[in-house]
C-alpha cells in the first residue's frame, strides 16, 4: 500500500493543489485556528504552489478565456425557469485553466485537473455561472475534509517517513482513494475535454416542479486525450495555444445537460457520485467562437462563482458548495490587492 500510494500522491498534488517540498513554516502559517477554514484552504492552496503569486488565483491561476453564445434546448424549459434556458440565445464568457496555483504549470502535468467556468449573461443584464472540473471526483465532502488532504499531500513529498501523512488517510478516506486513481489524462485539446459540475443544483420550472442535478458539458468534437508518454513531450502551454488556433478557424462547440438525481441520490455530498445511468436533461449548445486577445489582464477582474445563479436554480445544501464562493472571494481580494 505504501508503495502504491507514494505514486498516487504525485497525482493527489497535481490534481488538488501543485507542487511537494512546501517548508513546515508555511504550513504552520496556515493552521491558525482563528481563521475561517475557507482562508486557510487559500493559504495552504498558496503554500503548496509556493506562492503567493501576485494578480493570479490561488488555485485554476493559469487560463485562458473565449467568448461565444449558448442556444438552450427546446425541452431544458421543462426542467428550470432560469432566463438563458428558454427563449433567445445567451452571449457567454468562458474561462479554462490548470489545476494549482502555479502560473507556469505544464498544461500536460501528470493528473492535472482542468476547469471550465461559463458566465451566462441575462437579459436583465445580470449573469449566472457554472463552475465544472475535468474529473467527475472529488477528495471530501466538507472544507474541513478537504484541508486535511491538502495538508497530507503537502506533508507527503518524497523524503517523507512512510507511511506518509498521505498513505495513512487514503486508507481511512475511500472519496480521496477514488479521486487519486480516477485516471486523468491529458486532453488533446480544451474542445475534446468533458467537464463536470460536481455540486448539485435544485432546478424549478415555472409550474414549480423542481429536481436536483448536476451539470455535465460534453465536447461535440468528442473526448481525445494524449497517451502518457506523448503527453510528457508536449509543449508547456500547448493546450493555451491550441484554443486560439482552433477557434480562428472553426468555433468550439459543447452539449450542456444536467444529470438528475433519482430518489435516494444524496444532492448534499459532493463525493457522492451518482450512477452514469441516471436520466439527463438537455440545456443547450455551447459555441465558443472566439479567444479573448487581452485574457490574461481581463480574468484577474473577474471571480466566477457556482454560487452566482439566477430564478429558477438553488443551490443544494452541500458543505462544499457553501464554502466554494467564500473561498473564491478571498483569493478574489487578495489577488486584487484587498
Amino acid at each position: 500500500m505504501q508503495a502504491y500510494t507514494s505514486v498516487l500522491l504525485a497525482a493527489s498534488v497535481s490534481a488538488a493543489a501543485g507542487l511537494f517540498g512546501v517548508t513546515s513554516q508555511a504550513f504552520a502559517d496556515t493552521m491558525n485556528s482563528d481563521t475561517s477554514v475557507e482562508e486557510r484552504l487559500v493559504d495552504t492552496l498558496t503554500a503548496l504552489a509556493h506562492g503567493p503569486y501576485p494578480g493570479y488565483r490561488a488555485n485554476h491561476a493559469k487560463g485562458i478565456m473565449a467568448t461565444g453564445t449558448f442556444k438552450p434546448d427546446a425541452g431544458a424549459a421543462h426542467l428550470s425557469k432560469a432566463a438563458h434556458l428558454h427563449g433567445a440565445d445567451s452571449k457567454v464568457l468562458v474561462r479554462f485553466s490548470d489545476g494549482s496555483g502555479v502560473p507556469t504549470i505544464p498544461d500536460a502535468a501528470p493528473n492535472n485537473v482542468h476547469g471550465m467556468a461559463i458566465r451566462f449573461y441575462l437579459p436583465d443584464g445580470s449573469f449566472t455561472d457554472i463552475v465544472a472540473l475535468s474529473v467527475n471526483a472529488f477528495p471530501a465532502s466538507t472544507p474541513e475534509g478537504f484541508l486535511a488532504f491538502l495538508k497530507a499531500a503537502g506533508a507527503s513529498g518524497p523524503d517523507a517517513p512512510k507511511p506518509t501523512p498521505m498513505d495513512k488517510l487514503l486508507k481511512t478516506h475511500p472519496a480521496a482513494l477514488k479521486f487519486v486513481t480516477t485516471p486523468m489524462p491529458a486532453p488533446v485539446s480544451f474542445a475534446t475535454q468533458a467537464f463536470y459540475g460536481l455540486d448539485a443544483f435544485r432546478f424549478t420550472n415555472a409550474k414549480g416542479e423542481s429536481r436536483y442535478g448536476r451539470y455535465r458539458i460534453m465536447p461535440m468534437a468528442g473526448e481525445h486525450t494524449y497517451p502518457d508518454a506523448q503527453a510528457a513531450k508536449l509543449a508547456p502551454d500547448y493546450l493555451m495555444r491550441d484554443l486560439p488556433a482552433r477557434l480562428e478557424k472553426e468555433p468550439i462547440r459543447y452539449r450542456i445537460s444536467v444529470q438528475v438525481a433519482e430518489k435516494g441520490d444524496d444532492v448534499n455530498d459532493i463525493t457522492a457520485i451518482w450512477p452514469d445511468n441516471r436520466p439527463q436533461v438537455a440545456l443547450g449548445i455551447l459555441t465558443l467562437k472566439a479567444a479573448l486577445p487581452d485574457s490574461k489582464e481581463e480574468e484577474k477582474t473577474l471571480m466566477f462563482s457556482p454560487m452566482n445563479i439566477t430564478d429558477g436554480i438553488e443551490g443544494s445544501d452541500d458543505p462544499i458548495l457553501a464554502a466554494r464562493p467564500i473561498a473564491y472571494a478571498i483569493s478574489f481580494g487578495r489577488r486584487n490587492g484587498q
